[in-house]
């Protein structure tokens, strides 16, 4: 009798077992069959690559298994169907459901918070690795066992440890590269935090604002899901408590915050977008004080237009930005929940267009679309940002304990960091493989963690007269997230024999336009090889640029709606699934032309693909639809004698073409031909607008904006005119310039000492914190302005801040006369915060302009970009 309970308890178990493991993933039958629709269309889009992506499903799977499987396939964008395979996103589902069991957590976060907010595997538009599954691994032990908020924030101290800020490329770094590399941008430690904490089961969202309004730049962050509420965090910047981060203040002046949720979303929050594979989700009332913005749209007679284009547009980098878009009903409407700031409502149907400025006050605006492409005419308005606001912090007990982790969190980091090549190692190498030492040294320290496979390359083309030309066309980012086997697929010596067979050429120009795997924004995968296998014979010289445009009119459907994180296809991917969105389509016709030895090209202002012939860059034209642009005129842009700053493209000033109702901005910021005055453009003949703009100290800007046409063949002179801002200069306060500082070289100056008799910058920063490194960055750009004058540069850090010797030297051209000071228990930060009637606490950087006399007459307080151009501006100001 014993034996047959024992054995009928046994039954039980797995019959509980076997109930337990075949669940339903999709709950509601009617979710359920919007998901399988889904699904279904998307295997039919994906037929191509049917085997690759859906085999999987010939495996033996639980009903979960399936079912989340089906709606990762039925919602992904086109990058992931084009790029991987069902094995590994049968592995993100396995490592989402383990984590799920795994944390007392798990069991309390509801089936839709889950499927969006941990089951996905993507956050943005980064190349995709099996990080979650590497996280858990180093997380599991360390976070069992805390609260849900305890282990969210001891989450995100080990991506502290891992990862630091540091600017870079718009290209996302996948999570186990950045972690190679040590550090990245606000955009990538978000991404490496998110898959973090859902690599733990804890729901994460990367939030972002796309632009700010007080100041240029953008940001982005994390949203974690904590027992029932969503709460923010700093990615990879750990604080003591949730909701609370150096952004606070900023974002509370932000006019939007959003985030793409994956999947078919039934959320509380609006949806700015919202589409058959994903919705953007508006965030901003988590953060800042908002208004309902309502916006009709009529035509030159009044009437409402509906179907009409809504672009909630903001000042930023010098251009207008949208940070939302709508579209209007058939009562001509729309409306967009925004910050208490002034924006530009643009209203576009076809090319008919118009715009009004909503200021910070009304709530409602009409657009009529009466505005005429060809129309000749200059206008100027001030744009103002919501007010600034005072933030709450944490106590001083929790704020020293954290400061005393995070330096513990940066020692652990720099000890890896420091395992990275050496100068001395990259001369051995040099001398070994008998390659200059320069060269090398170069590249193994451009390629950080990644320095072991950058080697590997070196060695396996060591005396390859294009070995260093082709390391020079890579970007930075490549040399330190690129594995040495997809590098030799471009540079094997028998078949760049072949490509470069044409000596009229330099080999900077074969490296840069036949040889590179670098075309755009795209990850770098091993396609050379596989073209000259799959679509190339290689005996075949008849191929040519406009074979290949054919080919890609014949051979590539258009798909631009179905990739909407933006994340490139890869050429093969594309190959493969024979269809692509615009840009991807763009890579994809240059990679065909490299691997046939043709040289071609992404151009950066307009990013349209071309390839080279008769000496000349010819564009490639896919779309059948209007006549073929091929016109062209000549700008020429000057710089006014009145501006006190020298004006930088995306800074103070850009054009834009008008296409289809709007004015898209050209992208030249990089380009050296906009470093000097006078400069000159050719461009495509149409309409333009050369917009300008000056920040003033409270964060709102007067923007100046000409309008007007370049005909074929004709030269369009223009003058760069920084607007004036509104108001005088004032002294804002006094500070004694006697005050004895402690250098951090052991010396004592004094104020008047380091003024030099024509004032000091004085900046108190954070050294461990994003914003104080983003002024340490933003200096160097005005180097020779800052040596020229003479006078001092100071940077303070308070005694509480000081957590390791803080080292200058690792930001690169700061002004020679630069100084470093410690300010002991905030003696003179608190005397300064007192004379501006400050309530400063934890918003550095606070950065101060003194006359030699002591007068404050420029401060700015927290997060801002383009602090040194106020300084001189101030400086400028104060000489006349």
């Amino acid at each position: 009798m014993k034996r047959f309970y024992y054995l009928l308890s046994i039954v039980i178990s797995l019959t509980a077992c076997s109930a337990k493991t075949d669940r339903p993933f999709l709950i509601g039958d009617e979710y359920r069959e919007k998901v399988q629709q889904q699904f279904g269309e998307r295997k039919r889009l994906a037929q191509h690559r049917a085997k690759q992506l859906f085999s999987v499903f010939d495996h033996p799977l639980t009903t979960e298994q399936r079912e989340a499987l089906e709606f990762l396939y039925a919602y992904m964008p086109l990058s992931d169907l084009a790029d991987y395979d069902g094995d590994f996103f049968l592995k993100q589902v396995n490592a989402a459901f383990r984590a799920r069991d795994y944390f007392a957590w798990g069991k309390t976060v509801p089936e839709d918070i889950f499927r969006h907010f941990v089951l996905v595997y993507r956050v943005n538009n980064e190349n995709q690795d099996t990080a979650r599954l590497v996280f858990f691994n180093e997380l599991k032990d360390r976070v069992k066992g805390l609260s849900m908020a305890d282990a969210a924030l001891e989450v995100n101290h080990w991506c502290h440890e891992k990862v630091t800020y540091r600017g870079t490329d718009v290209r996302t770094s996948a999570p186990l590269a950045l972690m190679r590399t040590g550090w990245g941008r606000c955009g990538e430690e978000s991404t490496f935090t998110v898959t973090a904490m859902r690599a733990v089961g804890i729901p994460a969202r990367q939030c972002y604002t796309p632009r700010w309004v007080h100041t240029d730049d953008n940001h982005a962050w994390v949203e974690v899901w904590v027992d029932g509420q969503w709460h923010y965090l700093g990615a990879c910047e750990p604080e003591p408590e949730l909701d609370m981060a150096w952004f606070t203040a900023p974002a509370k002046r932000a006019m939007m915050v959003h985030t793409n949720v994956f999947g078919l979303y039934d959320g509380p929050e609006e949806k700015n977008i919202e589409t058959s594979l994903y919705s953007k989700i508006n965030l901003l009332p988590h953060y800042a004080a908002t208004r309902i913005l309502s916006v009709k749209v009529v035509d030159s007679t009044g009437k409402p237009v509906e179907d009409a284009k809504v672009q909630y547009k903001v000042y930023n980098y010098a251009e207008l930005y949208p940070v939302a878009d709508g579209q209007t009903g058939t009562d001509g409407t729309a409306s967009v929940i925004t910050g208490l700031g002034d924006l530009i409502v643009w209203a576009s149907r076809g090319n008919k267009y118009g715009y009004e400025k909503a200021a910070a006050g009304n709530n409602s605006v009409t657009v009529a679309l009466n505005r005429k492409a060809g129309a000749a005419y200059d206008e100027t308005c001030e744009l103002v940002p919501p007010v600034e606001q005072k933030i709450k912090q944490a106590s001083a007990g929790k704020q020293a304990q954290n400061a005393r982790r995070l330096a513990q969190e940066d020692s652990i980091r720099n000890a890896y960091m420091a395992t990275f090549a050496n100068e001395e190692q990259a001369t051995a190498l040099a001398k070994e493989i008998d390659e200059d030492s320069r060269e090398v040294w170069k590249y193994l320290q451009r390629a950080q963690g990644n320095w072991r496979e950058i080697e590997t390359f070196v060695r396996q083309n060591a005396g390859n007269p294009y070995l260093w030309p082709f390391i020079a066309s890579l970007t930075e980012k490549d040399a330190r997230d690129t594995p040495a086997e997809y590098l030799a697929d471009y540079l094997d010596r028998k078949r760049t024999a072949e490509l470069t067979s044409d000596k009229t050429f330099t080999k900077e120009f074969l490296a840069a336009y036949v040889l590179s795997p670098r075309i755009g924004r795209e990850p770098i995968r091993p396609w050379r090889s596989f073209f000259r296998t799959a679509l190339h014979d290689a005996e075949d010289t008849r191929f040519t640029a406009s074979g290949a445009v054919s080919y890609v009119k014949e051979n590539i459907r258009p798909a631009d709606g179905e990739n909407y994180y933006n994340c490139p296809l890869s050429p093969q991917g594309v190959a493969e699934l024979k269809l692509a969105d615009k840009y991807s389509r763009n890579i994809f016709f240059v990679a065909l032309c490299r691997a046939a030895g043709l040289p071609a090209r992404i151009e950066q202002a307009t990013d349209k693909p071309q390839y080279f012939e008769d000496g000349t860059w010819k564009d490639a034209v896919f779309e059948t639809t209007g006549p073929e642009q091929t016109a062209k005129g000549k700008v020429v842009i000057d710089n006014s004698a009145d501006n006190a700053v020298k004006p930088q493209y995306s800074t103070h000033f850009t054009l834009a073409r008008f296409s289809n109702g709007d004015f898209v901005t050209l992208d030249y910021e990089e380009d050296p031909a906009l470093k000097n005055f006078p400069c000159t453009l050719t461009l495509d003949t149409g309409y333009y607008r050369l917009m300008t703009g000056s920040r003033a100290h409270d964060g709102s800007v007067t923007v100046h904006t000409d309008y007007f046409t370049l005909a074929a063949n004709r030269q369009q002179k223009l003058t760069v005119t920084l607007p004036k801002v509104s108001g005088k200069m004032q002294v804002m306060g006094i500070v004694d310039m006697n005050t004895v500082l402690s250098m951090t070289d052991g010396s004592h100056r004094t104020l008047k000492e380091i003024s030099n008799g024509k004032g000091v910058m004085l900046c108190f920063i954070d050294p461990g914190k994003e914003p104080s490194k983003h002024v340490l960055q933003d200096l160097p750009a005005l180097q020779n302005e800052f040596e020229q004058w003479g006078g001092g540069v100071l940077w303070m850090t308070p005694s509480d801040k000081m957590a390791g010797k803080f080292d200058l030297s690792v930001f690169a051209e700061l002004p020679k006369q630069s100084a470093c000071a410690v300010d002991n228990k905030r003696t003179l930060l608190k005397g300064v915060s007192h004379t501006l009637q400050l309530d400063f606490t934890e918003n550095f950087p606070l950065t101060l302009f003194l006359s030699d006399n002591g007068g404050i007459l420029f401060f700015s307080e927290g997060y801002r970009i383009g602090i040194g151009e106020r300084i001189i501006k101030t400086i400028r100001e104060n000489q006349e």
